[in-house]
């Protein structure tokens, strides 16, 4: 299984970026994918996972109503839409698969597979 993100950048403060992750090695009925990411001395956090069986989804208190996650089953690739963005959302983002039911009100689920990240940096 290959996780491929991309889509960062570098943007001002109140910009957006979309980022992109296409999946490909596997054949499931039921999957997610999420975002994650981290901040240099930081931890990895969550932001975002999405269900690729009934769109059901999750955000982190601290993007919601400025990103939004969003799928294409046919092409296995989840995107991130990231609007207002903000210094703080400066961190690597990486994409990551979850193999199995879900549903967005169950949060971040367990991940099988990791993608490489993308960075994306915000400036103030």
């Amino acid at each position: 299984v290959q996780l491929q993100a991309s889509g960062g950048g570098l943007v001002r403060a109140g910009g957006s970026l979309r980022l992109s992750c296409a999946a490909s090695g596997f054949t499931k009925d039921y999957y997610a994918m999420c975002w994650f990411r981290q901040a240099p001395g930081k931890e990895r956090e969550g932001v975002s996972c999405i269900s690729f069986s009934d769109d059901s989804t999750y955000y982190a208190d601290s993007v919601g109503g400025r990103f939004t996650i969003s799928r294409d089953n046919a092409k296995n690739t989840v995107y991130l839409q990231m609007n207002g963005l903000k210094p703080e959302d400066t961190a690597n983002y990486y994409c990551a698969l979850h193999i199995g039911y879900y549903r967005g009100s169950w949060g971040y689920p367990r991940m099988d597979y990791w993608g490489k990240g993308t960075q994306v940096t915000v400036s103030s």
